[in-house]
């Protein structure tokens, strides 16, 4: 026993010795203590204890050490990884907004994200400049990218109040946030992240950049608010100026945006606010000496003056085609590599934006007589069936009933909506509005001069464009094509065709029985009075002997038709649903002597720098003969001149030719026509076939020529588009030559009534038979009364 006591005391005094130590060699224990650890076990187990709990804290102090320089470490790491390349800093993308430019040099539209336009340096106004160093930075001439002293005391400041309540942001830290940062924090601690890296990029922009480089980026990146980034679009949206147009007052209004472009909004409730900012700007201005008392005072006089939105609006002239180009640019996109929204292109396109604003006069002045003239007539009452097929799809469309998940649930909101009257009158009213697609096309080249997709184009860019995106069946404007390919055929058109009932076995075993629009049928009449009058048993008949449909498809292929066409007989009378854009190209082949050029809205494409990415040009196709093409445009004056189209005549006195359709029920009304430099189609109808007219001004003659007729009126006669006087002239092969009215043949002197008309060599008739003495009255059977 006292031999095991003795070994554990040595080891335990081994174990002391290895402890002792401390300043000067000097034990770390007293023999007192020394002599009460061996005797006393108590106490030997609370030094232990203690030992432990020592040996544990330097274990956690150690490992939090450690955590914390791993942690540092990490940090670094993601510091440097949010700051940008050298690469990157040396060659700044900025996202410029992509702009579509009229023919005529006018800003259409614009794609972004960004809405920003690059100006040089020399273009920014000198005044903008002057104004954005004396509030924003005045020292910038004279410092490295950061204001060291405001930096350290604007971060201290922040870090006490756990949020950013001071800025010290140089010019240079504020393009190194637009141009690289972002400004998207969450908490203090990205604020202090996005300070540091703002630190270090704004260093090395300096190093990379001159000053005037730095505020042409600067200039050309920051944002103004509504969607404006960079000085140009800002001067646009608010202003509607160029930069080069800006008043004093202008640029420091648009200076003082820059602290906060919501709370300073001058469109916003309290435009009070902006005023007060700006005069703060004009003061700084004048402070450091960048104008004088005078210019301070008239700046700080000048009234506020800024766009409404409507002025400004996204909307613009041509919304409908603005969109139908972003739809054409989205396919070339993928062919060519550009981001239409970020790349800043220059879309050039074959649109007039007079010849726009024509066609948009002439659909509002017309619609807005034409839709009371409806609105009389149409009854919801009359018309229950109608009523009820509208309410029930507009019920079965709602968001409530399609997130309904069983059938009572459906039920219940259906019930809702149907004791809703107020609801209900909004469907109706939206149902019963007349709409309209009108699109014209320069007959020589296929480009698109004007587009109007809509009845309301202020609002409706993205609504349905009813010159693309629908297809109506075109009644009557599709005859056109059954008598091209008769006069192509070697008929005339004096030919003789039969305006008889008929009835036509269909393929699906029914039998179709078409009729004139009168019910009326008669004697044999000529393709001329057939196509002017409109005649629908003529031009079955037609179809029938001299036109066969499987041609007549063929043809209108041929002339730019690509819907998919029945091959009835029935087509004969426009059964076919075709699209405005359609027709409008067809037509023009008559326009161009039988020429067809595929339509197109899209004359060149450049990149920011102007370098051409595409450009377009025509292809044109022969389809049939000069002649063909002459003889079908004069039998389409007549159409025009005393047929079924001559409302046109009321607003339009130069040369014209086209075809009125009307489809049945008056569900469709149609003018297509031409000059020798336009071709246009007007489609008046309504979204939903079984809202329609119910009486004759439902008719194509009526609903639709007029404003075709406003539309070449506004445009002939408006001297800044200045278009030439042309007429349709007969070209070679082609005769104009007298005819008998009664025989259809060569006119002799004797034949009573005469009237002139277009042959070629081949369909050239030959002398009247009826009329070929002076005498022939006594060779007519005479008639009285018989005596037995």
């Amino acid at each position: 026993m006292s031999i095991l006591n003795a070994n554990t005391g040595d080891r335990m005094a081994d174990q002391e010795k290895k402890d002792q130590g401390g300043r000067g060699g000097e034990p770390k224990y007293t023999p007192e203590e020394m002599e009460k650890y061996f005797s006393d076990p108590l106490y030997r187990r609370l030094r232990s204890r203690l030992r432990a709990r020592m040996s544990r804290r330097a274990t956690i102090i150690a490992g939090c050490a450690a955590v914390l320089l791993l942690l540092c470490g990490f940090y670094v790491r993601y510091l440097l990884a949010g700051l940008p390349s050298l690469a990157r800093i040396e060659n700044p993308r900025s996202e410029l907004a992509s702009r579509v430019l009229s023919a005529d040099g006018e800003v259409l539209g614009q794609f972004y994200i960004k809405n920003r336009t690059h100006l040089a340096l020399a273009e920014i106004p000198r005044n903008a400049i002057d104004a954005l160093i004396a509030t924003e930075d005045k020292d910038f001439y004279h410092h490295w990218g950061v204001d060291l002293v405001r930096f350290m005391k604007a971060m201290v400041k922040n870090a006490f109040a756990l949020r950013l309540k001071e800025g010290a942001s140089t010019i240079t830290q504020q393009l190194a946030r637009n141009l690289y940062l972002g400004h998207n924090d969450r908490n203090i601690f990205d604020t202090i992240t996005r300070k540091i890296r703002e630190f270090f990029t704004s260093v090395e922009l300096e190093r990379t950049f001159t000053k005037d480089e730095i505020l042409e980026f600067y200039m050309n990146v920051v944002y103004f608010g509504h969607g404006s980034y960079g000085l140009a679009s800002a001067a646009d949206v608010y202003f509607g100026k160029t930069p080069a147009d800006l008043t004093l007052g202008e640029d420091a209004t648009l200076i003082a945006l820059l602290k906060g472009p919501g709370y300073y909004d001058p469109a916003g409730r309290h435009p009070e606010r902006v005023l007060q900012r700006r005069n703060t700007v004009i003061a700084q201005m004048l402070k450091y000496g960048y104008i004088s008392p005078e210019e301070a005072k008239e700046a700080t006089a000048e009234k506020l003056q800024v766009r409404t939105a409507d002025e400004g609006g996204e909307g613009g002239i041509a919304p409908h085609f603005v969109e139908y180009i972003r739809r054409l640019m989205a396919r070339k996109a993928e062919k060519y590599g550009f981001d239409l929204y970020r790349d800043g292109l220059a879309i050039y396109t074959t649109l007039d934006s007079r010849m726009q604003r024509d066609a948009d006069r002439a659909v509002a002045e017309h619609l807005a007589d034409y839709q009371k003239l409806f609105d009389r007539q149409w009854s919801w009452a009359k018309q229950r069936e109608a009523n009820n097929r509208i309410i029930e799809e507009a019920i079965t469309a709602s968001p409530a009933y399609r997130m309904a998940l069983t059938l009572d649930e459906r039920d219940n909101v259906r019930r809702q909506f149907l004791r809703n009257r107020a609801w209900q009158d909004s469907v109706r009213r939206v149902a019963a509005t007349i709409e309209t697609g009108f699109v014209a096309l320069d007959v020589k080249t296929g480009g698109i001069l004007a587009m109007v997709g809509g009845a309301d184009s202020s609002s409706s860019r993205y609504g349905l464009n009813r010159v693309t995106q629908i297809r109506r069946q075109v009644g009557s404007a599709f005859k056109p094509f059954v008598y091209t390919v008769a006069i192509d055929n070697g008929y005339s058109p004096v030919t003789r065709v039969m305006n008889q009932p008929v009835t036509i076995m269909m393929p699906d075993g029914k039998r179709w029985t078409p009729s004139n629009f009168d019910g009326s049928f008669g004697p044999d009449t000529t393709i001329r009075e057939a196509i002017k009058h409109s005649i629908n048993l003529a031009a079955v008949r037609t179809m029938q002997r001299i036109a066969p449909v499987d041609q007549v498809i063929a043809y209108a292929r041929r002339m730019g038709i690509t819907s998919p066409l029945p091959s009835v007989e029935s087509l004969a009378l426009g059964v076919g649903d075709i699209s405005p854009l359609e027709m409008a190209s067809a037509f023009a082949v008559f326009a161009d002597k039988g020429v067809h050029v595929d339509p197109y809205a899209i004359a060149r494409i450049e990149d920011k720098d102007g370098n051409v990415i595409e450009e377009n040009s025509t292809t044109r196709r022969e389809v049939f003969s000069d002649a063909t093409a002459f003889i079908m445009t004069s039998m389409l004056e007549g159409v025009v001149n005393g047929g079924t189209g001559s409302r046109v005549r009321d607003y339009f006195q130069l040369p014209a030719a086209g075809k009125t359709g009307t489809t049945t029920d008056f569900a469709d009304a149609w003018f297509v026509g031409y000059t020798p430099q336009i071709s246009a189609a007007v489609w008046v109808g309504f979204d939903d076939p079984s809202v329609h007219f119910t009486t004759w001004d439902g008719q194509g003659g009526r609903a639709a020529a007029p404003i075709w007729g406003k539309f070449m009126r506004y445009v002939y006669d408006d001297p800044k588009i200045a278009l030439p006087l042309e007429y349709f002239e007969p070209p070679p092969g082609v005769t104009a030559d007298s005819i008998c009215v009664e025989s259809k043949k060569l006119a002799t002197p004797y034949c009573p009534e005469k009237t002139l008309e277009y042959f070629t060599e081949r369909t050239r008739p030959g002398p009247c038979d009826l009329h070929a003495t002076p005498d022939w009255k006594q060779g007519q059977k005479r008639t009285g009364k018989v005596s037995f």
